[in-house]
């Protein structure tokens, strides 16, 4: 059975591939795995039919018969488990792959995020330019611990991996900031991620909606 997965009607992000949909889009791009997608808006989202799936009214959620699933990270790394691609065979490269999902959403997206909120809703606080410092540090602490740890490898560990995919669409966050800039090789690393075709079809997908929804952007 084909899955479903939902993604914002009207993004907020302006079409820039950083709602978290793009993230199981590009694993199931990435897999093989034809999917449809349901567009909701922020209503929609809020709404009982919605919260049965997803109990905090976002998105992604994923369905495929009768399984229903929800956080992009959990659904990521289910279709990595049901599909050959994105995990490696080996046991213990299997366990690092694993390993590296859960580091780039609990250990390196969180302070990008942080800085990522301040920079949007505390421009006006008199307190707004030396909290900036204090996240913006913990960014480059994050940052300098990564690339030390890549060095001039093209991916984490061996091979391409799911938890490629969850680092560079969490690193892409800071794209433009001039932060991630200060590290060539994690750009390359993302630039690399990006050159997959796989990233361009969902990418290209993704974009679709919001050129659909802004015709005169």
């Amino acid at each position: 059975m084909m899955p479903t997965i939902t993604a914002f009607a009207r993004s907020p992000d302006r079409g820039r591939g950083l709602a978290r949909d793009m993230r199981v889009r590009w694993a199931l791009e990435e897999v093989g795995q034809p999917y449809e997608v349901q567009l909701v808006s922020f209503v929609e989202m809020k709404e009982p039919a919605h919260r049965t799936i997803h109990p905090f009214g976002q998105i992604p959620t994923y369905e495929e018969g009768d399984l229903a699933l929800f956080e992009s990270g959990a659904i990521v790394f289910h279709v990595a488990e049901s599909h050959p691609g994105l995990l490696p065979d080996d046991a213990n490269a299997r366990a690092r792959a694993i390993t590296w999902m859960f580091a780039a959403l609990n250990t390196v997206e969180p302070p990008i995020l942080d800085r990522e909120i301040a920079t949007l809703v505390e421009r006006d606080k008199i307190w707004y330019a030396e909290r900036l410092l204090i996240l913006e540090d913990r960014v480059h602490v994050r940052l300098g611990q990564l690339s030390s740890r890549l060095g001039d490898s093209d991916w984490l560990d061996a091979a391409f991996s799911a938890g490629d995919l969850l680092m560079v669409t969490v690193l892409r966050r800071l794209s433009g900031s001039g932060v991630l800039e200060e590290h060539p090789n994690l750009c390359a690393y993302v630039a690399r991620g990006e050159a997959r075709p796989a990233y361009k079809r969902a990418f290209e997908d993704q974009l679709s909606v919001f050129t659909a929804s802004h015709p005169t952007a």
